[in-house]
Order: C-alpha cells, then sequence, then structure tokens
C-alpha cells in the first residue's frame, strides 16, 4: 500500500500521507545545531572577530531562510517536518494537492473517529480540506468525499420519513455537522502577519537592510514605508471581503420536521440530509422573505421560487414535486433541477398536497433534505468566492523564469566583482560581500508584485464599475488571449420578448394563419392552458414566450388555473395537472378538463411531438422547416381525449400515457427579436480575429438563420442529419438544394468553403464514433444541444488548444460557462448603465448616468427588467438629487424607482474603488454558474471583458520588459562601475525610486481603447520579439553609458577614486547618475505599449505629465541652473561641451531605442494561437490509444 492516493475529483487531485517528525529531529533543527558548534569549534578561534560576525551572520540568514521556505512550500515543508509514510493508521497529517486552477497545495491534519451507533466501533479516518470532508474508504483504497444522499432512486426519497431514532440523528450530526456556513474571522494582525511571510516581502526587507548597510537610509526606509503601505492596504481589503462574506448565513428560520416519528420545531442550522421537513413561504419580522435553509427535494406540494441570489435569474422558478417521476429513476441534481429547492433562495408562494401519505402540520410543502452547510448551491459559490480570493497575480511561473533569466546575468556581474575584488588584498571582505549581495538582490525588482496584482485590479475595478463582476480574477489575463467566442441564442443573442405570430399547419396550408377567430378552439386551449405561468402578488409570472401566446390569443389566466376567453364566446380550461417541461424531453403536458372533459394538452419541439403523433400530416416536416429558417420559434401542438375518470385518477396519470397517442393541433409561431447591439458586437468580434460560434438548444435551422444575421456564418452553411434514406449520416445545406455524404475525414477540407452546424442528435453519434475531435473544432453553430454536450463542446475547444469564451444566461448553461476559460453569465436584471465617462474615476465629480427613455416594461418580484437598448439622455447626479427629494413625497413611477436604485448603485461604485484593492464580488452580483457576471441584457460585456483582459495581458508584458532593462542596467552599474568606484548618494537613489515607482503606477493605470483591434496581443513573456527587444535595448543602454562615463573620466584624469570609500560627489558620479536615469525614463517611453490595446502616452495624461517632469528635471540637473538643487543632489558641475554632448546622445539612444522596438512590433505580430495542429496532434494520439 502507497502513502499517495489518487482522488481525482473537481476539488482534490491526490493526497500523500505524512507524519510529524519531534522537535529536535526536523530538518531545521538538528543539522544546524552541528554546523552552530563547528563554527564555535573551527571558525571563531581561526579568523579575526569581524569576519567570523560576517560567517555568523551568514549562518543566521542560511537558518532563517530555511524556516521561510517551510511557511513558502509546501513541498519544502513537507521534507523538514514530516516524514512519508505508507501505513494510514501511521499518518497524522496528509499533503493535498488540489485539481488544476483550483489553488496550491496544503497541508491539514488526517483525524480518526469511533463511529457512533455501529456495532463493531469502526473507526472512520478523515480529512477536511477547503470546507469539504474527504473520507478514507477502504474497499476503493482512496479518499472520496463524504456522501450526501443527493443521487438514489426516486422511490427512495418517496417511502422516507425522516431520521427515526435519536441514535440516528447523534450519527447523522456526527457525520454531516451543522447546516451552517461556518469559518473563522481572520484578524487584521493575522492577515498583515501572512502578507509579511511572503517571499517577495521578506526578501524586499533583506535588500531594504542591505542598502542600510551600505548606507542608503532614505533610499531604504522609503521603499520600506511603499511596502507596508501596500501589504496593509492588501490586507485590509481582503478582511472585508472575508467580513462581507460572514454576513451570509444559512437563515436560522424555525421549520417543523419530521423525526422519531414525530413532527417537531427545529432552527434552520439544525437540519440534516434526509430529513424530512415542511417548508413554505415565511417571512422575518420585517417582513423580508426568509431564504430556504439548505438545498432539499420536494416530496409533495409546489413552490414558486425567486432564484436571483443563486443565478441571476429575475424570472421566478416553478418547483414540483418528484412524484410524476419513475421510482427507479435515480435523482440527478443538475437534470431535475425543477424538483430540487435550493439553499439560499427565497420561496414567493407555495401549494401543499393534501393527498400524500405523509401530511405536514402547517400546511407547507413535504421535502427531504439532500445537501447542508458548505455543499449546497450556495455552500458551493461560497467557496468559490472565498478559495478564489486568494492573492491576484498574472502568469506567476513566467515571472518566475522571467526573474531566474535575469538572475543568471546579476551572477556573472557579482562573479565578477568577487574575482576583482579578491585579487586586491586592501579590500573589505565585509563590502566586497555586501557589494556583491546588492547585485545580485537588485536584479528583482521590489515592485514586481505589486505591479503585477495592480494590473489585474485596475481591471477588476473598471469591469465593476460596469456592471461586470469577477470571482475568479486570474481569468482576466486569459480573457485577452481569447481566440474563441461561444454564445447562446436564446435570451443573449436573441431578447427575451417574444412575439406570437400565429398558428400554422393547419387544413394543410403553410401560411400562417394570424386571425385568431378562424383557428380551430381546441388550438387555442391548448396555448391558453398548456404552460407553467403562476401567480405570485397577483402579478403573472413565467416564461415570456407563454406569456406572449396568451396575449396573442386574447385569453386570461387566473390565479384558480382557469383560463378564459377575454371576449367572444369559449369554454374555460380548467388545468388539473402540469407535468413540467424537462430540458431532455423537450416537452411540456397538462391534464385540462373542458366541460367535465378530461383533456391531454401537448407542446414541445416539432420532431419530438412528430413520434408521438396517431397520424402525421403530410406537409408537417416542410412546413415547420419553412418557419425555422426564417429564424422563427416553432412548436408544435397536439391533444388527446382521456377517459371518464376522478380528478385524483387523471392528477396520478403516468406522464408516458399523457404525452402518447396524439393528434395534432398545428404549430405555434413565435418571432425571437434579435438584441439591438448583437449583430454589431459580434461584428466587432469577429474583425479583432476571434472565431465566433453559437451554441443552442434551439432548432438548427432557426440556429442558422439567427447565426447569419450576427456575422457567426457568412459562408453557405451545411446541417449535419441523418440521411433521407436511413443509412448513415449526411450534410445538407438549409434549403435541401446541396447533400454532401458525411465522412468525418473530410471536415476539416469541408469548414474551408462552408459553415458547418450540427445537431445534438448528431454530437451523440460522434462521441459514439469518437470522431469528436475531428468534427467539433470546425464546426460553427450547434444545435439542440443538451446541457451536458454544452460542456463537452467547451472540452473539445480546449483539447485542441483554444482559449475558449463562452457567453450564456446563468440557467442552464452552468456547465460550459465553468468548463470556459472565460464563462461570461449575462444576467439580464438591470440596465447597462454607464457612459463611457464614468469609467474614469477622476470625473467622479460630473458622473453622467445613461438615463433610459423607455419605462421598463415588465416588473418581476420588484426588479424592473429594461428592454431599451441604448442611453438616450445624459443627465448629471445633481438635477437626479433634485428630482429624487420631490419624488420623494409622493408615490414614485417605475422610472424614478429606477433612476434611484442608479443613484445608489453610483454612490456605492465611488465609495468602494480605491484602485488599489480588488472590488467586493457580493452573492448576488455573483452567479453560481461563472467567473463572470454581467448585470446587462446584450452580449456587450463579452468586448469589455476582452478589451479589459488584452489590456491586462499587454501591461503585465511592457512591465516585464522595463523591469527587465532596468534591472539588467542596474546589475552592469552596481558591478562594473563599483569596481571604478562609481557610487549613488543616497538622495540621488531615492529620486531614482520615486519616479520609478510613479512610472508604473501610471503605466498600470493605462485604460484600454473603446475599439478592438484585428491584432492580437502577445500571449507569452518567452517569445522572440521580448528577447530581441530587450538585447537590442541594452545593448544601445550600454554602450551610451560607457561612451558617457568614459567622456567624463578625459576632464578628472589625475583623481584617484578608492573603491570602498564613503559617497563624496565627483564627475564620473554625476556623469553615470544622470545617464542612468536618461536611461530610465527612455526605457518607459520607448516600451510603453498604447495603440491598438491601451491609450497611447498623449492620451494617458498622468504617465505623459510624468514623462515631461522627468525631462524637465534633467534638463534642470544637466544645465546646472539652480546650483542649491544640484549642491542637495550632490552632483558636480560639468563641463560645457561633455554637457551638450550628453544632451545629443541622449537623444540618440532614445531615438535608437525606439526604433529598434517599432521595428520589432512590425516585424513580430501577435498571431492567432496555430489550433489546428494541436487538434491534429490530439487526434493522433486519441487513436494511439484506442489502437
Amino acid at each position: 500500500m502507497s502513502g499517495l492516493f489518487h482522488v481525482g475529483g473537481k476539488v482534490v487531485e491526490s493526497v500523500d500521507l505524512l507524519r510529524k517528525r519531534h522537535g529536535l529531529w526536523r530538518f531545521d533543527a538538528w543539522p544546524f545545531g552541528l554546523i552552530y558548534a563547528a563554527w564555535l569549534v573551527a571558525i571563531l578561534p581561526n579568523l579575526d572577530s569581524l569576519d567570523a560576525a560576517i560567517v555568523l551572520g551568514g549562518l543566521a540568514a542560511l537558518h532563517m531562510l530555511v524556516f521561510l521556505f517551510t511557511v513558502w512550500s509546501v513541498n519544502f515543508r513537507c521534507f523538514v517536518q514530516y516524514s512519508k509514510v505508507t501505513d494510514i493508521h501511521h499518518a497524522d497529517a496528509c499533503k493535498i494537492t488540489p485539481a488544476k486552477f483550483c489553488g496550491s497545495k496544503e497541508v491539514v491534519p488526517l483525524h480518526s473517529r469511533k463511529l457512533a451507533g455501529s456495532s463493531l466501533a469502526e473507526e472512520e479516518i478523515y480529512f477536511d480540506f477547503r470546507k469539504q470532508r474527504f473520507i478514507y474508504s477502504k474497499e476503493k483504497e482512496t479518499f472520496s468525499k463524504l456522501p450526501y444522499p443527493s443521487k438514489e432512486p426516486i422511490g427512495y426519497y418517496l417511502k422516507t420519513t425522516g431520521h427515526g431514532s435519536e441514535a440516528k440523528v447523534t450519527a447523522a450530526t456526527e457525520k454531516w455537522g451543522r447546516n451552517a456556513f461556518d469559518y473563522p474571522q481572520p484578524t487584521f494582525q493575522k492577515l498583515m502577519k501572512e502578507h509579511c511571510m511572503e517571499p517577495f516581502f521578506v526578501f524586499q526587507v533583506f535588500c531594504v537592510g542591505l542598502w542600510c548597510l551600505d548606507e542608503y537610509w532614505y533610499y531604504s526606509l522609503f521603499t520600506l514605508f511603499m511596502l507596508f503601505m501596500f501589504e496593509s492596504t492588501m490586507a485590509k481589503s481582503r478582511l472585508k471581503t472575508l467580513t462581507e462574506l460572514r454576513r451570509v448565513r444559512v437563515d436560522s428560520q424555525t421549520l417543523m420536521v419530521h423525526r422519531c416519528g414525530k413532527w417537531v420545531k427545529l432552527s434552520g442550522t439544525d437540519l440534516l440530509p434526509g430529513d424530512v421537513v415542511s417548508i413554505g413561504r415565511s417571512t422575518g419580522e420585517n417582513g423580508e422573505d426568509k431564504s430556504v435553509p439548505a438545498d432539499m427535494l420536494i416530496l409533495a406540494g409546489s413552490a414558486i421560487v425567486n432564484e436571483a441570489i443563486l443565478t441571476g435569474e429575475s424570472t421566478p422558478q416553478w418547483k414540483v414535486s418528484v412524484m410524476g417521476m419513475g421510482p427507479e429513476e435515480k435523482l440527478s441534481i443538475r437534470r431535475d433541477k425543477n424538483h430540487v429547492l435550493f439553499g439560499g433562495t427565497k420561496i414567493l408562494q407555495h401549494t401543499p398536497d393534501k393527498t400524500f401519505h405523509m401530511k405536514t402540520p402547517d400546511g407547507g410543502c413535504l421535502a427531504v433534505i439532500l445537501r447542508t452547510g458548505f455543499e449546497t448551491s450556495q455552500g458551493k459559490l461560497m467557496r468559490t468566492i472565498l478559495f478564489s480570493t486568494e492573492r491576484v497575480t498574472a502568469n506567476s511561473w513566467e515571472s518566475g523564469l522571467f526573474i531566474m533569466f535575469l538572475v543568471v546575468f546579476a551572477v556573472i556581474a557579482a562573479g565578477y566583482v568577487l574575482k576583482k575584488g579578491l585579487e586586491d588584498p586592501t579590500r573589505s571582505k565585509y563590502k566586497l560581500f555586501l557589494s556583491c549581495s546588492l547585485i545580485i538582490t537588485s536584479v528583482i525588482p521590489p515592485e514586481l508584485p505589486m505591479e503585477l496584482s495592480i494590473a489585474v485590479n485596475t481591471s477588476l475595478i473598471a469591469l465593476a464599475r460596469r456592471g461586470i463582476f469577477c470571482t475568479e480574477p486570474f481569468r482576466i489575463p486569459f480573457a485577452g488571449k481569447v481566440d474563441i467566442c461561444c454564445f447562446d441564442k436564446t435570451g443573449t443573442l436573441t431578447s427575451d420578448d417574444m412575439e406570437f405570430s400565429g398558428v400554422v399547419g393547419l387544413a394543410d396550408s403553410m401560411d400562417l394563419e394570424t386571425d385568431m377567430s378562424k383557428v380551430p378552439a381546441r388550438t387555442v386551449e391548448i396555448l391558453a392552458s398548456c404552460h407553467a405561468l403562476v401567480f405570485v402578488d397577483n402579478k403573472l409570472v413565467g416564461d415570456p414566450l407563454e406569456k406572449a401566446a396568451l396575449k396573442g390569443i386574447e385569453w386570461s389566466y387566473k390565479s384558480d388555473e382557469k383560463a378564459v376567453p377575454k371576449k367572444g364566446s369559449g369554454n374555460a380550461v380548467q388545468i388539473v395537472q402540469r407535468h413540467h417541461f424537462a430540458s431532455h424531453l423537450k416537452r411540456m403536458a397538462v391534464v385540462v378538463r373542458v366541460q367535465e372533459q378530461f383533456i391531454a394538452f401537448v407542446k414541445g419541439a416539432p420532431e419530438t411531438i412528430q413520434e408521438r403523433l396517431i397520424d402525421l400530416p403530410p406537409s408537417y416536416v416542410n412546413t415547420y422547416k419553412k418557419y425555422t429558417r426564417q429564424g422563427s420559434r416553432v412548436l408544435a401542438l397536439a391533444f388527446k381525449f382521456l377517459p371518464e375518470m376522478t380528478v385524483s385518477e387523471a392528477r396520478g396519470l403516468d406522464r408516458d400515457v399523457v404525452e402518447s397517442g396524439l393528434i395534432f393541433a398545428g404549430f405555434a409561431v413565435f418571432n425571437c427579436p434579435i438584441r439591438g447591439d448583437s449583430a454589431t458586437v459580434l461584428s466587432e468580434l469577429k474583425g479583432s480575429s476571434h472565431d465566433l460560434v453559437m451554441i443552442t438548444g434551439d432548432q438548427a435551422l432557426t440556429a442558422c438563420h439567427v447565426a447569419s444575421q450576427v456575422h457567426i456564418i457568412s459562408k453557405p452553411a451545411l446541417i449535419l442529419g441523418q440521411a433521407k434514406n436511413g443509412g448513415g449520416y449526411e450534410w445538407v445545406s438549409p434549403d435541401e438544394t446541396e447533400i454532401i455524404t458525411y465522412s468525418e475525414k473530410e471536415v476539416e477540407a469541408l469548414s474551408e468553403a462552408h459553415d458547418l452546424c450540427v445537431g445534438g442528435d448528431c454530437i451523440e453519434m460522434l462521441q459514439q464514433t469518437s470522431a469528436v475531435l475531428k468534427v467539433i473544432p470546425y464546426v460553427k453553430v450547434f444545435a439542440r444541444v443538451a446541457p451536458e454536450q454544452k460542456e463537452l463542446i467547451m472540452t473539445t475547444f480546449k483539447t485542441v488548444g483554444r482559449i475558449t469564451l463562452m457567453c450564456g444566461d446563468g440557467t442552464n448553461d452552468v456547465g460550459a460557462l465553468k468548463q470556459a476559460h472565460v464563462g461570461v453569465a449575462l444576467l439580464n436584471a438591470m440596465p447597462p448603465a454607464q457612459s463611457e465617462k464614468k469609467l474614469d474615476a477622476s470625473t467622479k465629480k460630473e458622473t453622467t448616468l445613461s438615463l433610459k427613455s423607455k419605462k421598463p416594461k415588465s416588473t418581476v418580484s420588484g426588479k424592473s427588467i429594461e428592454n431599451g437598448e441604448g442611453p438616450s439622455k445624459n443627465k448629471s447626479v445633481s438635477k437626479l438629487q433634485s428630482t429624487s427629494n420631490a419624488a420623494s413625497n409622493r408615490r414614485l413611477t417605475p422610472a424614478e424607482m429606477q433612476r434611484e436604485k442608479l443613484k445608489k448603485l453610483m454612490d456605492e461604485l465611488n465609495e468602494e474603488g480605491d484602485g488599489r484593492s480588488a472590488p467586493i464580488v457580493k452573492l448576488g452580483d455573483a452567479s453560481m454558474a461563472s467567473p463572470f457576471t454581467a448585470k446587462h441584457a446584450s452580449v456587450a460585456p463579452t468586448t469589455d471583458i476582452i478589451r479589459q483582459g488584452r489590456s491586462t495581458l499587454v501591461t503585465t508584458l511592457q512591465m516585464f520588459k522595463i523591469l527587465g532593462l532596468n534591472c539588467l542596467a542596474t546589475a552592469y552599474v552596481l558591478s562594473v562601475m563599483y569596481l571604478d568606484g562609481v557610487k549613488l548618494g543616497d538622495v540621488q537613489a531615492t529620486i531614482s525610486g520615486i519616479f520609478t515607482a510613479a512610472f508604473f503606477l501610471f503605466i498600470s493605470h493605462a485604460r484600454p481603447l473603446s475599439g478592438l483591434s484585428a491584432e492580437r496581443p502577445h500571449p507569452n513573456v518567452f517569445c522572440s520579439y521580448v528577447f530581441l527587444s530587450l538585447l537590442g535595448q541594452f545593448a544601445i543602454h550600454l554602450y551610451f553609458l560607457i561612451s558617457s562615463v568614459k567622456e567624463a573620466e578625459k576632464y578628472m584624469p589625475d583623481e584617484c577614486i578608492e573603491p570602498d570609500s564613503n559617497f563624496h560627489p565627483n564627475l564620473v558620479n554625476t556623469v553615470s547618475y544622470i545617464v542612468g536615469m536618461m536611461i530610465q525614463v527612455a526605457t518607459f517611453a520607448v516600451n510603453y505599449m498604447g495603440h491598438p490595446f491601451n491609450q497611447s502616452i498623449t492620451e494617458n495624461k498622468p504617465f505623459l505629465y510624468a514623462l515631461w517632469a522627468a525631462v524637465g528635471f534633467f534638463t534642470v540637473i544637466t544645465s546646472d541652473m539652480f546650483r542649491d538643487l544640484n549642491d542637495w543632489l550632490k552632483l558636480w558641475p560639468m563641463p560645457i561641451p561633455l554637457r551638450n554632448k550628453l544632451m545629443v546622445w541622449a537623444l540618440l539612444m532614445f531615438s535608437g531605442c525606439y526604433l529598434w522596438e517599432r521595428l520589432l512590433r512590425w516585424a513580430f505580430p501577435g498571431r492567432v494561437p496555430a489550433w489546428k495542429r494541436r487538434q491534429h496532434v490530439a487526434v493522433a494520439s486519441q487513436e494511439k490509444k484506442r489502437v
């Protein structure tokens, strides 16, 4: 039995067993004991006291470093403090390796406990990792997640009566714990300590110590002050986030719970998985709805729930009992989500079921608890937010490698100094040791981690201001690399407002009938009653499509589940039982009663209903295809008469009985308008070298029509389907004029001249024939796709090396949004209401809001949903305030309420963004679905996210280049010139530091341009462009530096410079300082990446002013205008010929670097990743595995 277990879950990859070593046997204890003893015996007597002290200092630093490494590196800590074991009973801790993108390794304690209630006194071994418990299973010989009763057969839930005895309750409490979100509140001191132990921070403090030893007091203190300020703001912002999250609690409402055979009152925090509870709408003291305390399955009754806190979907969802499902079917929370009440959501209304064998005492719905605490959907979202608020960094392994590359240069320079220094016996060893340490440390710029996180945070804040929230900041740089954008159709590219066009397919005519008086009564009755609309607080809510149908046929629906015609004569239709729409069935049904006769009404996708009809009209297929080709949404309507029976028998009818042997009643045709800005946004994405793909649950012909209108399809389309003669598959054009036999080998060639479309049934065929990798990467439109298939499509794109963006709504695209590199969930709860100017924090005072001229059309659960697309009038906040004061004295109209809300939002945003800390993501803003959540009813946020991503990518790239050049120059100045006795003054170093810090700050605040360019940014730091640019510029800088110092030496030949003496001004020092500063400024100006991604230097005003200030500062100190200033800076007066030469050379140096950089940008543009090569490799390796 090995000590390594592969778990292979979504959270944990593998687990290593460890045992703690005792105090003295640790590797950071006994070896150092021996070393210190050796120092006492061998070194102290033989060296003079100063040298011995230096050696001791070195040993102490090494010991300190070993200790710190145990904090930084989990692997190192395991090596030093733990020993590996193979037997799980000997282990007392384990090292967890999390799955990819789930954070870093951790060591957690291993616990064991005796199980209560088991006769053999069994022992359970487990560990807790990130609020999830993993239990050791002897059979599987590995750890697995603590199981919850959420995947049992339906029959098991229907029979359950809750925990039957006290012993069972105790065992369950021990197993699953309390239903609460418990995590300790960290203190500022604890967070600050964590931040101060960070490798960069320790390294910087060490550097500051070295500078102090070299008598640079001002410079050291300035750096130290900056560091502490930065770390404390970071710690403070994390504290704020964590405090915010702690406010999310499980509601402590009291519920009736069935335990030990009787109903008892219990608090929501005491619920256990397996408990049977009575749940309904309940309000707190201040009239606010209480939320559901855990994830539960409805056994009897139904409820209307607002799930906005989890999915952001503001339309209330209808939840029904599982009684209609087969007892052998296993529950899948994802598939059967319309039977599950999720923790954190609010019940708006409930209807108990009096016929079920178990009655609830308080008239609530009967439900069984599936998951509690951090395992609920809300808990999962909390975990995502909690464990991804870790330090924000962009490309961390790249920054590590880049620093290693610079260290090589530094070591060469330090080696040179050491060699030369040791040749001269008179030099102080202490000073030599100090200068070598300084050279090596100078390479790692103290600002690096600050700069990288500022770049990402700036993007987070800019996105938050536009109503886009991000729970996983490390994904922002990915957004800059995206090369394929996938979109859902319904509700994303098209608007949610459906228009009912009419009915077609009756009496063998293919013409649309818009006059409802000419349509058979049965067809109208189906439209009036086969839906899931419901009354909440006297308002009709539900699917916009069903509301449109009711409006179109001019019927009304009453709260007693009766549909009646508004005018004319018609029979009232009473709904008896509903079988709700399920995405895997693609249909819904109701049992109704019309004049004492029971009838089943069914509506669904035309191809699904087709198989269930008794006789098929001859023009059935042609009719629905005609309208789907025009981009309409077509639903088939059907009915069947049921025999006489009682109401309870009608309710108990099996779903399959209701939905078979149907009579056709026509097609309902709906028009689905495309959102105003979809086409423009998608053409901008296409123009900026992104591939576009549509993934939808809608019909293939409808999908192709919409895709052609929004620029996803530009070539002739081909749809994959089963061949007419029944054998195999074929590609067919939408008008069925072109037919090509399907062969997986020819897909790549076909995609050159055609845009391909594949349906969900064909995806199953591709999976069976293992052709997924050969076909999916070339397809443009995926139609009739189930949620699991959306996930498969995303993983396939990732396998072939594409960087994916998926944009959809938060409800049925969850899997795909999670799988994509950049998932954007659109919540249509709020209009995009910030104008461009608002993005500039400096214009806070004259903030303008774009207000909609349209009034909100529909109001659902207190949120108004905006349908207006673009901003109309800009009004200033001051005007808003006056309106709001006047309005507070009377009832507010919806438009004014909207305005008030926006004003509040603006104030909040102005308080929150301080530029350094990432904005806090609140639970209502994040969707469970995806890392990015946009509160917009349009696809425009995708371009915002990509712009910010590109901007962050470009900013980090230019920072690496600038830091690289500065470090190479510093290494040279400190080594070669140090040997010649060239030094910097303390004030000089401080001013140079202030300039660098200011430049970096202003660079990272560069804003992205409003349009996306066709040119792409370089995705990696390691590419020929960066290396050539660095080497070329460094060569020019070096030449300038050497020639200037040589020139200066001509004017002071007789003076001998002492290498180790204290700093005193002379001409060479002055020239080398001024030249060093000129190089620094030139580096920033030349490497700043402006267009086509960010503002150019002239548009980034703070940076422009800082550059001019620096240029002005040199001109002043070089021309010696203010002698007092130069004396304070300890600069030597320069001869006029030297001064003029320096100015001309500086200009030449700048021009040379600038031209070299421009030439390289032209020669090496950013390219679209070569994914086809990756795809061929992936296919080849898959075929190898099959062989």
